[in-house]
């Protein structure tokens, strides 16, 4: 399914119903005066943020909704029955924008709901304009248009998860472990040029193209891909053994040269205590499978390593895709820590 991130729509809130001419007509009553019921309300039209971020491409084929129209008034005073009301469904971080008034509504949190359009009112029926000097009256009203207009929307990554690392640290490989995200991953650098997303137990895990020193000022994919970190709620850092071939501080550099360009990146925005340095993060040390020969157990090896991180007082995980059982220690680890948030 195509991810889609943009789309313009029309929407249309329901028509009000008709008031009616209508007239008591009960045995030996002949006059019996009038009895016409009002319309009802057209539906209002709503937005909802929903946890799917694949909810667009569900409207492909159709960019018109419209809510239901009120019902016309009746006989014997009964008034009509309301429309109902349309809930269009948009991902978390939609910002949806009326084309004419510039109007905004940005959808932040699941369940988030708002009003865009408001269901026309009703007509009278004749019964409402009855009055002491217009016994018999004839007159009725339509009900009113509902309002309408042109929407567009624009869906900012609003990810649960951003899987952040140097080029090749494997965070496709891991966003396809732990989702059917299926997204494509090669054995060379920036395979990944746009980001990849994954449904994670209703939560959304956004795979961020590899990021290289100097990104923050607009190298390799540069601020483009900053810019999707900037919307996820917590970073997970992915560090190769790979980085071992480098030096034993190899792991160590690789980490913090992208805490460098994070640090940046908030500088250069100003964002102060809401930039993408402080955000909650774990630190997944990935490809355990391909550490050189080392002088002393392979065991003793990594979990040394895993200790220089642990002193960041980041939680840690060491990982090899081969490896099933590292694999649902991650998933259930991780699951565990989104269910808190």
């Amino acid at each position: 399914m195509a991810f889609i991130d943009e789309m313009i729509f029309h929407a249309e809130a329901g028509h009000g119903g008709n008031g009616v001419v209508r007239w008591r007509q009960e045995k030996f009553i002949p006059k019996g005066g009038p009895a016409g019921g009002d319309g009802g309300r057209g539906g209002n039209f709503y937005i909802l943020a929903v946890r799917d971020m694949h909810i667009l491409s569900k409207y492909k084929a159709k960019k018109s909704f419209s809510a239901g129209r009120g019902e016309d008034g009746g006989g014997k005073s009964l008034h009509g029955k309301n429309g109902e009301d349309f809930v269009l469904e948009l991902p978390i971080g939609s910002v949806v924008t009326d084309i004419e008034t510039d109007e905004v509504w940005q959808l932040v949190e699941e369940g988030q709901k708002f009003l865009i359009l408001r269901g026309g009112y009703g007509g009278f029926g004749n019964e409402h304009f009855k009055s002491s000097t217009n016994t018999t009256p004839k007159e009725s009203r339509k009900g009113q248009d509902g309002e309408k207009g042109n929407f567009k929307i624009e869906l900012e990554l609003f990810a649960d998860v951003g899987l952040i690392g140097l080029p090749n640290a494997g965070k496709t490989s891991l966003l396809n472990a732990l989702t059917n995200a299926q997204a494509r991953v090669g054995d060379y650098a920036f395979t990944t040029l746009d980001p990849n997303l994954g449904d994670f137990y209703g939560y959304i895990i956004a795979d961020i193209p590899g990021l290289i020193e100097g990104a923050s000022e607009g190298k390799g994919l540069g601020v483009k891909f900053l810019r999707h970190i900037k919307r996820t709620k917590m970073l997970a850092h992915l560090v190769s053994f790979e980085n071992l071939s480098k030096g034993t501080a190899g792991m160590m550099k690789a980490y913090k040269e992208i805490r460098k360009e994070l640090e940046k990146y908030d500088k250069k925005l100003d964002l102060g205590g809401d930039g993408l340095s402080s955000k909650q993060g774990i630190i997944i040390l990935t490809k355990s499978d391909v550490i050189p020969e080392q002088g002393e157990s392979l065991l003793k090896f990594i979990e040394k390593e895993k200790k220089k991180f642990e002193k960041l007082d980041e939680k840690v995980f060491i990982l090899s895709l081969f490896d099933d059982k590292m694999v649902k220690k991650l998933s259930d680890e991780l699951a565990k820590i989104l269910k808190k948030k």
